[in-house]
């Protein structure tokens, strides 16, 4: 039988078999749906057609159906307001697992510091983008994470961190003679974040990696080819390229794109003989006086053995497994992620801790007069002096809290499993909620750093809540918590402490302000955040005012 249908003749069988074949397939969609509500315990929250941190709802702007990448930020002040609760569901229609979000500590560390026995693993879709280059510390979990640590860990010590306060120094002077500031009484900054990555790259190229790079050195070598620390940047900068596009796009001839690979294979070709040579000086014993990072790592791992030891493969990491995001067969692991981790994370926490410091005159003053009283005005700052100098970490550390680099922390539930949820301020006990297998559990760092339970006044710059706290305190959880918190977190705060000592002793900070404006507008349209892997600050313009007498 056949009959007409807007004008086209249809079979009735046809048509019966498309109506039936949509019903079981909308079905289905009901029953999974329904499921997943009961995978987070009925928990309330967003339902909508995509998964925030997958595709394409991460590439999708954040809209009231779509919460996308960076409703964390753009909802900061509301999110959790909005269910009452410090946790909340997202369960995804079309596409994506069903997850829970949550801005509470105890439900952190519940599902973040793995052990043995541990229902929760970050998944390995999480560690994508940190993976370009080879397993690494970060992406790592379980016996491996464990391997990569106990290998690292000795890298990290005094001797390096007096190594980053000498290098900081040095670099700062470099910077005012190459830049010509030394006879100026003021200097417009129009993007501070100009200043602070070119400090931040040297700083973990001369003491990460042991490379002589300085401030004025050429961004091409004189034959015309890309110098390492051109390459370093270019990596940093083109990181979401490599991640995003097809493999065949990336080989396309765009001057971007061909730039991209270029940095990519030079910086593979040069690290493969790094690891090559300082193991060859490490076996010779003439590793004498070498404190950077990367020395420090080889000579570990020399001086591991059994399953601890780092082969080349994880040194300069061979990740056939995840071969669409590579441009060759090797790639940089460990040493990739203390370049990313220690370049651009502490690149943008400089840039917001100088605009912060710009728009409140008081708290910048406070600092200077520490700073004055520790170091003076007649001598540079020395190591010995890092731990007088609380204030000016408090004010990196408060900028920090504001604009948290890692601004979600992903695990997975590999079997049921319950997790207890706090209570509301002022109500004793814990909440079960049970968590299906295959459920991800979102630590959200930026509702962790407004959330009022741990913070008054969670949207204001306050560095003075952090006056008195310990340098080594897990009360400050921007680093992340537990075992797993940063492992380069004093690498950091020594760099920036001593960066900040330096120029907040010789400059005062203004910020740059439009006709008409005033600092208040100026804060709001500025210290603003922008998302890739990282969260960072935005674009900040400042003026550095020379201080007399």
């Amino acid at each position: 039988m056949r009959f007409a249908l807007l004008g086209q003749a249809v079979d009735v069988n046809a048509w019966t078999l498309f109506v039936a074949g949509l019903t079981i397939y909308v079905s289905s969609k009901v029953v999974v749906y329904l499921r997943a509500i009961s995978s987070v315990g009925h928990l309330p929250g967003f339902r909508i057609p995509f998964y925030p941190l997958g595709l394409p709802g991460a590439v999708i702007p954040t809209l009231s159906w779509n919460p996308g990448l960076a409703a964390t930020w753009l909802w900061r002040h509301t999110l959790y307001q909005r269910f009452q609760n410090e946790n909340f569901s997202i369960v995804p229609f079309l596409a994506g697992p069903p997850a829970i979000y949550t801005s509470n500590l105890d439900v952190a560390r519940q599902v973040a510091i793995g052990g043995h026995k541990t229902p929760f693993v970050k998944p390995e879709e999480a560690s994508q983008a940190l993976l370009l280059w080879g397993m690494n510390l970060v992406a790592a979990d379980g016996q491996v994470w464990r391997k990569h640590r106990r290998v690292m860990g000795p890298a990290f010590s005094n001797e390096l961190y007096e190594l980053v306060w000498d290098q900081t120094r040095e670099t700062y002077n470099e910077m005012i003679t190459s830049e010509g500031w030394a006879d100026k009484e003021t200097v417009d900054i129009p993007v501070v974040q100009d200043y602070t990555f070119k400090l931040a790259l040297l700083i973990i190229g001369r003491c990460g990696f042991g490379f002589s790079f300085n401030w004025s050195a050429p961004a091409r070598a004189p034959d015309g080819s890309m110098s390492i620390q051109e390459a370093l940047r270019v990596v940093g900068d083109t990181h979401m390229i490599a991640i995003l596009l097809p493999k065949w796009v990336q080989k396309l001839p765009f001057k971007r794109l061909r730039e991209a690979r270029q940095a990519h294979e030079q910086l593979m070709d040069f690290m493969q003989n790094q690891v090559a040579e300082r193991k060859a000086e490490t076996r010779a014993g003439i590793t004498e006086g070498k404190k950077d990072v990367f020395t420090m790592l080889v000579k570990a791992n020399e001086e591991e053995a059994g399953k601890f030891q780092l082969d080349d493969g994880e040194l300069v990491s061979s990740l056939s497994t995840y071969p669409e995001f590579t441009y060759g067969s090797t790639k940089i692991g460990n040493v990739f992620i203390m370049l990313f981790a220690g370049h651009e994370t502490t690149a943008h926490a400089l840039a917001a801790t100088l605009g912060f410091l710009a728009v409140y005159d008081d708290i910048q003053e406070e600092v200077f007069q520490q700073i004055i009283s520790v170091v003076g005005s007649e001598r540079d700052p020395v190591f010995d002096d890092y731990a007088k100098l609380d204030k000016v970490l408090s004010a990196f550390y408060e900028a920090l809290r504001l604009f948290p680099a890692g601004f979600v922390l992903i695990r997975e539930a590999t079997e049921d499993t319950t997790i207890q949820i706090p209570n509301p301020v002022g109500q004793e006990g814990t909440t079960p909620i049970p968590v299906a297998k295959g459920t991800q559990v979102i630590v959200d760092m930026i509702g962790v750093q407004y959330n009022p339970r741990y913070f008054d006044e969670p949207g204001k710059y306050k560095p003075s809540r952090w006056y008195g706290v310990s340098n080594e305190s897990e009360v400050f959880s921007a680093f992340s918590v537990g075992p797993r918190a940063c492992i380069g977190r004093k690498f950091a705060t020594t760099e920036a402490v001593c960066f900040l000592t330096l120029l907040l002793r010789d400059w005062r900070i203004e910020p740059i302000l439009n006709e008409g404006e005033t600092k208040e507008a100026w804060m709001k349209r500025v210290l603003d955040a922008k998302i890739v892997i990282t969260l960072g600050v935005a674009d900040v313009p400042v003026r550095f005012v020379r201080r007399r007498g």
